[in-house]
């Protein structure tokens, strides 16, 4: 009895976790906050998350995929999946 109480427990611990915030002090920060972002999301709104990471704000039509991500890491800097999500639509 004790056991399943808290197995409970753990488990809406685990679905009360705060939403990852993105990191862009680093390349490989971003990269990795994104994935772990990218989690907290619903199916959904994947795809809108990863089309509002090759468009980010500011982006030109001309630009390459490498300044495309550096405009979307000092963009999306501190903000959640779901924030980036609303920004995009």
């Amino acid at each position: 009895m004790k056991r399943g109480l808290v197995l409970a427990a753990i488990a809406l611990a685990a679905c009360d976790k705060d939403p990852v915030i993105l990191d862009g002090s680093t390349p490989e920060n971003f990269a990795r906050t994104v994935e772990d972002a990218r989690r907290d999301l619903p199916v959904k709104d994947r795809l809108a998350f990863d089309a509002a990471l090759h468009t980010p704000p500011g982006k030109r039509i001309a630009d390459n995929e490498s300044e495309s991500s550096a405009i979307a890491q000092n963009a999306y800097d501190g903000m959640t999946a779901a924030e980036v999500v609303d920004i995009y639509r």
